[in-house]
């Protein structure tokens, strides 16, 4: 009996470490222009407002201004606000949530049949991305599909072979796609 206690306790303590790494793991969204965040103080009735993040990647709050949100989690941001909050209304407690994730969208384009923009409210892949537009045209290069992609390593350039890809070969090319992300489908 002894043994299994301990056995036990050795599963829960490995259990309760994996959900740990788990949780580590997770990145914390980061806002990008066009999504929209309320902003909350606690105890200030006159300072809670939706916000949206302009393509400058700021938001207006009152008694704070101007705060440049932009790559920023909610957590991040709600301390930015408090810092510029403390002048006026001593240990502030500010409350972020995103509330709209519309800048968080990739772009289609080319011989599919609905090119446009693609939401990213869940992960995608690119071929996932290209049954949301609905297929690739029977006229398109499967072989000539690029994604193309502007971050902090630059421009990037990524190679789809689509014919590759749905034969199970080259999984490495349907690759998760983030916001911003434009296909070409020639």
């Amino acid at each position: 009996m002894k043994q299994l206690s301990r056995l036990f306790f050795a599963f829960a303590l490995m259990g309760s470490s994996m959900l740990s790494l788990a949780a580590d793991s997770v990145r914390p969204y980061a806002l990008r222009h066009g999504d929209s965040v309320l902003v909350s103080v606690w105890k200030e009735e006159a300072l809670q407002k939706e916000v949206k993040v302009l393509p400058d990647g700021s938001i207006t709050f009152p008694l704070a201004g101007r705060v440049v949100v932009a790559g920023l989690s909610s957590v991040e941001v709600e301390k930015l606000v408090a810092e510029k909050l403390k002048e006026y209304i001593p240990d502030p407690v500010v409350t972020v949530v995103v509330t709209g994730i519309e800048g968080s969208r990739a772009y289609i384009l080319g011989k599919v049949a609905k090119p446009g923009p693609i939401p990213l409210n869940i992960p995608m892949t690119v071929l996932q991305a290209l049954g949301y537009a609905g297929g690739i045209d029977k006229f398109a290069d499967t072989d000539g599909i690029k994604v193309l992609r502007t971050g902090a390593k630059g421009r990037q350039v990524f190679s789809v072979h689509y014919n590759d890809l749905i034969k199970g070969r080259e999984l490495d090319a349907n690759i998760e796609l983030e916001a911003g992300d434009t296909i070409l489908v020639p």
